[in-house]
């Protein structure tokens, strides 16, 4: 049974903001959609929200984004604000249960009892079901008359990236491999942004990461520990890098960078924005979506070279192999 759902019910469900995003000179104006697709095979709901350049009609590479522990389909929205500037369709994922729906009604108190019961293999496999969903319903918007994606997406350029269990969900559908030589890998994605990656449990870093051919960029802090798992360190997140084998990979170590240095707010909800933070962000990954999904060679000659450390702190680590 196909779970697409009819046009007439999409626009019942679709609904178009259309937001001036503070924005670089140059930058594209931007719009967002919501929209809220069933997967009739699972009776579940994937609430999605995607930024796109208001005036460009050209088939447009595509980023999708799975949030961390916790988050919804509105969290990092500096990340698809910034993307879609820069001509890129930002399709931000979210993954019931494991959202915000998880802790929004549990007692303060109870509330990171409730997250961490909420990591489990189940959410990561539906997790990674999401995202197959996800590519299949932009297949089916692009051909949809009518819709305003119609006809705008390079369904042949999909990158993604994701922070902590959404750097998880990120690294399957990459191709990681798992106990059992079980492999998750989904072949419509290219290009692979990991902020706060981990390397799992049960094999060696090098058997999970070491034959990932894709170009990969991690992005971590030297206080990067994990709130929830005691096991991931800072100091382990880097292990993932490490284990890539050469060509095309990159890392970014901000020194003193915190897990929520790649969010908009914190475990108990307050604004955790950091300008510095973010602002390289933004340019870092923007310019590897360019070099690997746009195809730019000046941006892939600029990432393998020492200029990415002008927006950075001397103290920052910026690699690549």
């Amino acid at each position: 049974m196909k779970s697409w759902l009819p046009i007439w019910l999409f626009i019942l469900l679709f609904q178009t903001a259309l937001i001036s995003y503070p924005r670089a000179s140059g930058a594209l104006p931007i719009e967002t959609f919501l929209f809220d697709p069933r997967d009739g095979t699972r009776d579940r709901v994937i609430p999605i929200k995607v930024y796109v350049p208001k005036e460009e009609k050209n088939r447009m590479p595509i980023i999708l984004f799975s949030h961390g522990l916790g988050g919804s389909r509105e969290a990092s929205s500096y990340l698809g604000q910034y993307w879609a500037n820069a001509g890129y369709v930002a399709v931000f994922v979210q993954h019931p249960g494991s959202d915000e729906g998880v802790w929004k009604d549990a007692p303060v108190n109870k509330r990171l009892d409730a997250l961490k019961q909420a990591v489990n293999v189940q959410a990561l496999l539906g997790r990674i079901q999401d995202i197959s969903f996800t590519i299949n319903q932009l297949e089916y918007l692009n051909q949809e008359k009518g819709h305003p994606l119609s006809g705008r997406l390079n369904l042949q350029k999909i990158g993604m990236s994701g922070h902590s269990f959404g750097a998880v969900t990120t690294q399957a559908v990459m191709g990681q491999k798992f106990l059992g030589n079980l492999d998750y890998r989904e072949k419509r994605l290219k290009v692979f942004l990991l902020c706060s990656p981990s390397v799992g449990q049960g094999l060696s870093p090098e058997n999970a990461f070491g034959h990932i051919t894709s170009p990969v960029m991690c992005m971590t802090g030297t206080e990067d520990h994990s709130p929830i798992r005691g096991a991931v360190t800072a100091e382990s997140r880097r292990k993932v890098f490490a284990s890539l084998p050469m060509g095309d990979k990159f890392q970014l170590v901000f020194y003193g960078g915190h897990h929520d240095a790649f969010s908009e707010r914190d475990m108990n909800g307050r604004e955790a924005r950091d300008p510095r933070f973010h602002s390289a962000i933004q340019q870092l990954s923007t310019a590897f979506w360019d070099a690997y999904l746009k195809d730019n060679d000046k941006q892939k000659g600029y990432l393998k070279s020492d200029g990415p450390k002008a927006v950075l702190l001397k103290e920052d680590i910026w690699e690549w192999k």
